[in-house]
């Protein structure tokens, strides 16, 4: 069951394979985690041999919680194994829908479990190159200009937070 994520097959939430969800289009929980520190966010450039939206930034962290995995719980593991960080405490922001082509005839129709952690300072990173090729630390405000001039080198799903969920992350503007 470690290869399923929970996905909704019609009205039943079910485990199904993380490649058919997308193919299929199917609505499916998934774990996102934004980072800040000093006033700027983690985000990550995703690495070349994923098989969607590779070499696309998008924010700190982004997944799918294992079948009956506890989303908390799927954040802090993911951000170890694709960042290597650890000893941070993502503190759950709210849930949000969204719906995204991401190329390939690939759909991402995502329930999204929105999370943000604040370390107090600037953490170690470790990058998995099977998931990462880079970070880099941007002001908000900075993010949002560049995804704005230059949507393309940017995921679907983290143009569509800083548009439209903002708020639900990072507080009021």
């Amino acid at each position: 069951m470690r290869d399923m994520i929970p996905a909704w097959v019609g009205d039943t939430l079910q485990p199904v394979e993380k490649l058919a969800a997308h193919l299929d289009g199917l609505r499916h929980k998934a774990v996102s985690v934004f980072v800040v520190q000093d006033g700027e966010v983690l985000i990550q450039q995703r690495a070349a041999g994923k098989y969607h939206t590779p070499g696309l930034w998008a924010n700190t962290c982004c997944t799918h919680p294992h079948w009956d995995e506890d989303p908390r719980d799927c954040a802090v593991r993911r951000l170890e194994q694709e960042l290597g960080l650890v000893g941070v405490d993502p503190v759950w922001k709210g849930q949000i829908e969204y719906r995204a082509e991401v190329g390939g005839g690939m759909v991402e129709h995502e329930v999204v479990d929105l999370f943000l952690a604040a370390p107090a300072t600037r953490p170690a990173l470790d990058l998995n190159p099977e998931e990462v090729q880079a970070v880099r630390w941007v002001s908000l405000e900075d993010l949002e200009a560049e995804a704005a001039s230059a949507p393309e080198k940017f995921t679907p799903w983290l143009r569509i937070y800083l548009a439209e969920h903002k708020a639900s992350v990072f507080g009021p503007a």
